[in-house]
């Protein structure tokens, strides 16, 4: 095992691991159910249960790649937000068929192949400058607390401001359960408990019985027979029209800068970088979110991406393709026990999220703030990210803010060629955004 993973180079164990995958999958399981509901809404033309089996396989495949060719414990699933784009702007807004919009996937996967191999990828992340690269590390920390806090029902926008936070009473017992449960988690991880932050995650989801949060139906059986999943429905006949070239390269902009920015991440939370600063074996995990979109759009789901909830495996410890390797095995377990995970509530994950905050957090007491031709976009990335809900679009903006700092700054010369070149085009797809 060692020997495969490098278990003892990167300072971890067996046991250590297998608990960072089971943590990470908790942290992700809700993609089981919010995928299926997203792509499966009502006039879409799909079915719950293949979705589910698709959503289930896909990850566990992907997942699996990631362990083999990169050695990361990083997961992969169908990503929210590109779901939503594909249920609600390509089949619903432009009256296209699920068909349609799964064939635009599976051609974006094959061209983050042919990208992947040849290095465009590598050489994109390669490009951000250092500084950026902690400040998407601390935006996506801010970016999933807000994720936690909404899903826990402990952030909301009626409180009578913009945002802010409910009353923890009995009428919020969602909120209350997930704030119990986010103590557990301090507590257990400052006195250093082995598996603190999934230990707090059971714990939670026992707490919720009593308040109603944690609900076990009638009957309840953990088994159940998983669904045959779609099996290559592709529709070829308008590949070439502008309304496919539109969804593809939306497809291909969100996925690419929201895997890049997962990624910078966790491998700054992880320390998994090489001698030169860049994320170890990238080349690897960037091919493995191209066979799991190519994968998950011949088994009938939205495009395949890391999952910024790996960040919780990683806190728990996790540093190598063992952490990965759990995970995808309980993915391929929910196809038969999905009624036991759907046991554990956004509650009970919720903390577990909320903490990764705190521990991305860290990389800002590296970022160079007292110089402002960096101190300003890493700002603007942090900002951005969580303000925006999207990591791609705080990628996007830090990056044209670096390159109007520094052109103020006197200092063109710092900006590399690729960062010009992914300026032009960010500042061509909000123009685009705007006229159209």
């Amino acid at each position: 095992m060692d020997k495969l993973f490098h278990l003892n180079e990167r300072g971890t164990t067996v046991s250590r691991e297998i608990v960072a995958g089971i943590t990470t999958f908790l942290a992700m399981a809700y993609i089981l159910i919010v995928n299926p509901s997203i792509l499966a809404t009502e006039g879409t033309g799909m079915a719950w249960g293949p979705v589910f089996t698709a959503t289930a396989i896909s990850a566990a495949l992907a997942t699996l790649v990631m362990a083999f060719c990169a050695n990361l414990p990083v997961a992969l699933a169908p990503g929210l937000g590109l779901n939503a784009f594909f249920t609600y702007s390509v089949v619903f807004g432009m009256g296209c068929s699920w068909q349609f919009a799964l064939t635009a996937v599976f051609v974006e996967g094959i061209i983050f192949i042919v990208l992947s191999v040849c290095g465009v990828r590598e050489a994109i992340i390669k490009s951000i400058p250092e500084n950026l690269k902690k400040a998407v590390s601390v935006g996506i920390g801010l970016f999933i607390t807000i994720i936690g806090l909404v899903n826990a029902g402990i952030c909301a926008t009626n409180t009578g401001t913009p945002v802010g936070f409910v009353n923890l009473t009995f009428d919020n017992a969602t909120a209350l359960v997930a704030v119990i449960g986010l103590i557990i988690t301090i507590v257990l991880f400052t006195l250093k408990v082995p598996g603190s932050i999934l230990i707090a995650i059971i714990a939670t989801t026992i707490i919720g019985i009593p308040f109603g949060v944690t609900k076990i139906p009638e009957n309840f059986s953990p088994f159940s027979a998983p669904s045959t999943p779609y099996f290559f429905q592709f529709e070829w006949a308008h590949v070439l029209s502008v309304k496919f070239i539109v969804v593809l390269v939306t497809f291909l902009f969100t996925d690419m800068f929201d895997t890049i920015g997962t990624l910078l991440g966790v491998a700054e939370q992880g320390n998994l970088k090489d001698s030169n600063g860049d994320i170890k074996n990238v080349k690897g995990a960037l091919l493995s979110d191209a066979i799991g979109t190519v994968a998950g759009a011949c088994l009938g789901t939205s495009t395949v991406t890391s999952f910024v909830e790996s960040s919780s495996g990683v806190a728990a410890g996790g540093r190598t393709g063992l952490t990965s390797v759990t995970t995808a095995v309980f993915f391929l377990l929910s196809l038969f026990l999905s009624p036991l995970f759907f046991l554990v509530p956004s509650a009970a994950t919720a903390p577990a999220l909320i903490f990764v905050g705190y521990l991305m957090m860290k990389a800002v007491v590296d970022i160079k703030f007292d110089d402002p031709t960096e101190g300003i976009p890493a700002f603007i990335t942090i900002a951005v990210m969580p303000f925006s809900y999207s990591i791609s679009k705080g990628i996007m903006w830090g990056i044209i803010a670096y390159i109007i700092s520094k052109l103020a700054g006197r200092k063109a010369k710092d900006i590399p060629v690729v960062t010009w070149i992914l300026g032009a085009i960010f500042i061509a797809d909000i123009i685009f955004e705007a006229v159209k």
